[in-house]
This record gives structure tokens, sequence and C-alpha cells, in this order.
């Protein structure tokens, strides 16, 4: 914190969530403590599930060349340059850091099955089908904004949007750009769905993270975007800050393709190494914004890894899961946390796990459900996981 070529800070968050469009209509909506989930039948035929759903997205004339996945993170990145007040010029050298997980496969339907050249015939399906790779959300920001820097794409499944925050501050930090676009963006997909139905892995009804009595994940969408520089490139340009990332750490079990270490050994390094980083102790950090999907094997290993991480701390660490609002969001999950725990921060505000009811059995931590806490918040922590065995934790602090 001391060297301000070296001090990473937030100017900008843009938002793309089932609340609607911008930071403040997703606090709105937080702390209303309004749920997002819903029944839903019509992602794919014989799909009956609960998720959250945008319904924002607005008409646009290059469809058949964007995705849904393309138009969430163009939405969240016009937002985030908005909100940073300044004007997009400002942007032209920046970088962006995007990740999803499935792409413009989104728009692929039942059709395609019956007739592929027919298929692609229609009007844009050449064009839709070079959105298909992952790299393209990426490339589709940087076009529609005309946003010149170096361009990376990120899918490590569920920590896919949290390390493109992670990797772009050490972007930042080797001087690659002088602002970075990062964050991720992924929609409600037919492919996603029927994956983790496969797997027995949702929850019919909506979720409830860390309760004894969990049975699964709801998926959501969206999109989050924040625009990252050097405390240095802020000043220069009158910037004004929102957040400090402070810390940054990314991990990985090495020990199963979908399933986590039980006793989140991993994540509990991640989250040592981010306060090293951070050089801040387990006792400052406020709240933390947990991974939570509400899956009887990610929640107890995460139970564990903030036991391991957290012992010796006077007080039980507050955490609570925001997924049990609107849903995983998978490739954009971590961005939106992000995003939550920067609002946190700048509102001191803790919110609350929904519908938890019998908390699982943690004695070093403090289970947030319940009425929303209103507090100080110097430092939180925003922590992901994703399958493979990929952890990210970001610890921001307070502007001020």
């Amino acid at each position: 914190m001391t060297d301000i070529h070296k001090t990473i800070v937030v100017t900008g968050v843009g938002v793309v969530s089932p609340y609607g469009i911008g930071l403040d209509c997703l606090q709105a909506g937080l702390l209303s403590g309004k749920c997002c989930l819903a029944p839903t039948k019509d992602v794919y035929p014989g799909f009956e599930g609960t998720t959250a759903q945008v319904r924002a997205l607005a008409a646009d004339d290059d469809r058949s060349r964007y995705s849904r996945t393309d138009l969430l993170a163009i939405m969240a990145a016009q937002d985030a340059i908005a909100n940073s007040g300044c004007d997009s010029s400002a942007f032209r050298e920046s970088g962006i850091v995007m990740a999803n997980t499935v792409g413009g496969l989104t728009g692929i339907d039942t059709g395609i099955a019956k007739d592929p050249a027919a298929w692609y015939r229609r009007s844009g399906g050449l064009l839709r089908g070079a959105s298909y790779p992952f790299a393209h959300v990426a490339d589709a920001v940087g076009d529609r904004l005309g946003v010149r820097g170096p361009r990376c794409a990120i899918s490590v499944a569920c920590a896919s949007g949290a390390m493109a925050i992670a990797l772009a501050a050490n972007m930042l930090l080797d001087g690659a750009a002088p602002i970075i676009l990062a964050g991720g963006s992924d929609p409600l997909c037919a492919f996603t769905l029927s994956g983790f139905n496969s797997l027995r892995a949702l929850d019919p009804n909506p979720c409830s993270p860390f309760d004894q009595n969990r049975n699964g994940l709801n998926l959501g969408e969206g999109s989050a975007v924040l625009v990252l520089e050097t405390l240095a490139g802020a000043i220069s340009r009158n910037a004004s800050v929102m957040a400090v990332l402070r810390g940054w750490a990314m991990t990985n079990d090495a020990f199963h393709p979908t399933a986590p270490q039980k006793q989140g050994v991993g994540l509990a390094d991640c989250i040592k190494l981010s306060m090293e980083m951070a050089a801040v102790r387990g006792d400052d950090i406020g709240y933390v914004n947990a991974h939570g999907t509400g899956t009887p094997l990610n929640d107890i290993a995460e139970a564990n890894a903030y036991e391991a991480a957290f012992r010796g701390r006077k007080n039980p660490i507050p955490v609570s899961s925001t997924k049990s609002y609107f849903g995983h969001c998978l490739g954009a999950a971590g961005a939106l946390e992000a995003a939550i725990t920067i609002m946190a921060i700048r509102s001191g505000t803790l919110l609350p796990t929904l519908r938890l009811s019998d908390p699982i059995e943690s004695p070093g931590v403090d289970w947030l459900r319940g009425e929303v806490k209103r507090q100080p918040l110097p430092l939180a922590m925003s922590v992901s996981s994703g399958f493979g065995g990929s952890n990210t934790v970001l610890i921001f602090g307070s502007a001020r």
C-alpha cells in the first residue's frame, strides 16, 4: 500500500444480474432480501427446475454475431466504463481479461441435430458459429468498445470470474496495460444445465447453502466487470477509487476432476496466501463472501477450509453465500461476488445466507442468517472454487 505504482485499485464496477443492470440495482435487490430463484421450464425440453434469469438483456442488432455470453459481457463492460467517470477514450489501450465456461454454445438448439447444413445456412449461422470459442467473449468486448490492448480468456470452471481479476492484477503489476477490464460472463445454457442435472447436483427448489439439509445448487446467469488499474494511474487521471484489491491468490487441489478435497486443504492454503500477500491476519477480515454452492461436498469442504485458515482468530469469521439469492453463475460467479464484496465494504453491510435454518456445525464460523448486519467493514474476502480443484481468493479493502 506504500507504493502507488504497485497498489491495485478498482475504479469502476459493471454488473448485469437477475436484479437488472448496475451495481446499485444489485445492491437494492440484495438488501431487500429478494430471491431471484424461480421455477423454470423453458431452458430445454423436459427440464423442470429452479434458476435465476436475466430479463434486462436489450435487443441488439448484432445478435447473429454475438452470443448471449458476449452480450452479457459487453453490457457489464459498458456499465463499468460508464460508472468509472471517465470517457471511453481513456480505455483505448486497456487490456481485457474475461472469463466464461460456455462461450457461444447457448446459440445451439436441437434443430442442428436434424440438419446441420440447413441450420448454419440460416441468417447469421456462420457468424454465430464463430462465437463458440470461449475466447470470443474477450474479443467481442474489445471489438464492441474499441479497446485495443491485450485480450485474455479464462475458463477454469466456477473459479473463472475471480481468477480473471487476479490475473488482471498480475498483468497490471507487469505493466501489460495501464487499465484492465476484468470479470466474467455466463448465461443459462441447456448444455450446462443438463450436465449438472445428470450429475444430480441441482436442487429442484431454491438452494440452501451451508444448511445441514442442503440438497444441491441452482444455476443463474449474469456478468460483472471491474475496472482495475494502479493507484498511480488512477491518481494521474483523477479517477475515483471504489476499493483497493489488497491481496489475491490462486491454488489447485490436484485432487479430483469434480469433487473438492474434503478437508479443504487447497482452499485453506489459498486463503492464507491471499492474507500473506495483503499483509493482514485472520482477525483483520470482517466478512467472507463464500463460494457456498449448496452441494453436500462443496459446503463441508469449504467450512473445513475456513476452520483451518482462520484458526486462532479471536471471534468466528462472518461468512455468507449470495448464491442463495440468484444461484450459481459459473464463469461469472467469482466476478459477481467480487462486485458484491466491494458493495458490502462501501455500504458497511453483511448479507445473510437465505434459507439457512440449520447451519453446518463449525465453531470457527459465524454463519450469517436472518437480518442484514450493518457495521464498518475495512476488509472483506471473496472466495471461489471450481471443478478441477481451482481456487481463487480476493481480498478487497476500503478506498478510505
